[in-house]
């Protein structure tokens, strides 16, 4: 029987950058006859039902091209490089760090073998202008099985915004799952405030007390949720402690408000919850030091099926969140709304510069105001592992013409705008 998520590959308890609610999309397919290529991003496991036929044949949930042919009677059979294909649109950009190409279902039927890249198409680009893109491997050609979630750990750090599923020579696939780690562009957030925890534009739910019933990442994601199982559950507690989930933000910032939504959690909502924060700008580790947590909502009593409002003090700078429930029970949702602190603004934007293709990157600096030549000089020093970094990084970068004042003015003004540093 298949399984959508396989145990050995940890990289699916990040999110599904092909997730439809963080906006993915299918670009483009060359031929989905049997069935639609849209259905790879459906959020639910595959279904099959026997017998269900339409005009076309048995109805698959899956992406499903028509058998291949080859050109003539002396040659019936497809080469082999003759493959089908579909483009994914990212619902948000990000680093890859691994694929599930899941055939559930399809035993007869499915692909001989299968390949994913990837590429990084920045802005609202056509599907034409996506097809022409410089796409790059990120699994390669691989036999696959039926009815079989196919698990691929990817190793590049590069920044994406589309993937392409390619299957050789046809066949089905049910579902294709991108785990990564999402890089916004900081240019996008400059000014606002916004939900700091939200999966799309970085925040994760990197551990949780329990998730017995329901995953921690439901708590982030995005869009508001339609039944309980669409949030976070513990089971019953039998002790004295509590439940919690902690949240790396999208970025250190201050949190202005929260929203604690039990929607949904009608029996089993928590009595009571709070808020502790903890700032990792400094170099420690929230998952190891209890003494550097402090708060930043005491405990609060809450109702069942409730959407709770609650307007916070602006204080100390946080990283990260843990939210507490007593004793136990369910939250559809917590959102932080805020807005980055420069040191947040600058660690974010070095998260993203550090990993969008190098012709991106140069694209940015020239844009902010360096040269052409000080933009590939910069780009080249890359990793900026940290604000540190990248500022030794600008100060070595020799000026081409004038009064070397003048030109560290400027580099240091252009560097600002872009990265904060």
């Amino acid at each position: 029987m298949s399984t959508e998520e396989t145990p050995s590959a940890p990289f699916t308890e990040l999110v599904d950058l092909a997730s439809r609610l963080l906006g993915a999309g299918i670009v483009g397919t060359n031929e989905d006859t049997f069935a639609d290529a849209e259905n790879l991003l459906v959020a639910k496991p595959a279904e099959f039902r026997p017998h269900t036929f339409g005009h076309k044949g048995q109805i698959m949930d899956g992406w499903e091209s028509r058998r291949r042919r080859g050109t003539s009677a002396e040659t019936p059979h497809p080469t082999d490089e003759d493959h089908d294909w579909a483009i994914v649109r990212l619902g948000v950009a990000g680093v890859i760090r691994g694929v599930i190409v899941d055939t559930a279902h399809f035993t007869g039927n499915y692909p001989e073998s299968a390949s994913v890249q990837a590429a990084s198409v920045p802005g609202h680009p056509s599907p034409a202008e996506v097809e022409a893109a410089e796409w790059v491997d990120l699994v390669p050609r691989t036999p696959l099985r039926g009815d079989t979630a196919h698990a691929f750990e990817v190793a590049d750090g590069t920044r994406y915004t589309h993937v392409r599923l390619n299957i050789f020579p046809d066949g089905g696939v049910a579902r294709l799952r991108v785990h990564g780690e999402v890089r916004t562009d900081p240019r996008e957030l400059d000014g606002l405030t916004f939900d700091l925890a939200a999966q799309e534009y970085g925040g994760v739910a990197e551990a949780a007390s329990d998730r017995y019933f329901s995953s921690p990442h439901n708590l982030n994601a995005p869009g508001r949720a339609s039944v309980m199982g669409e949030g976070w559950e513990t089971r019953r507690r039998r002790d004295k402690a509590n439940d919690w989930v902690q949240i790396a933000l999208a970025g250190g910032g201050e949190v202005l408000a929260a929203e604690v939504d039990t929607t949904h959690f009608v029996a089993n909502a928590p009595g009571w919850a709070d808020l502790v924060g903890y700032d990792a700008s400094a170099g420690g580790d929230p998952s190891t030091d209890t003494e550097g947590w402090f708060p930043i909502l005491p405990r609060t009593r809450l109702q069942p099926d409730t959407r709770h409002r609650l307007r916070l003090d602006a204080g100390r700078p946080v990283t990260h969140v843990r939210i507490n429930v007593y004793p136990d029970g369910g939250l559809a949702r917590l959102r932080l709304t805020g807005r980055l602190t420069e040191d947040g603004r600058a660690s974010l934007a070095l998260r993203w510069f550090d990993s969008v293709p190098a012709a991106e990157a140069e694209a940015a600096l020239v844009g902010a105001g360096l040269s052409a030549a000080e933009a590939a000089a910069l780009t080249a020093a890359r990793p900026l592992a940290d604000a540190a970094a990248a500022t030794t990084a600008v100060a070595a970068l020799q000026p081409a013409d004038g009064p070397d004042g003048e030109h560290t003015s400027r580099r240091r003004s252009a560097v600002w705008r872009l990265l904060g540093i």
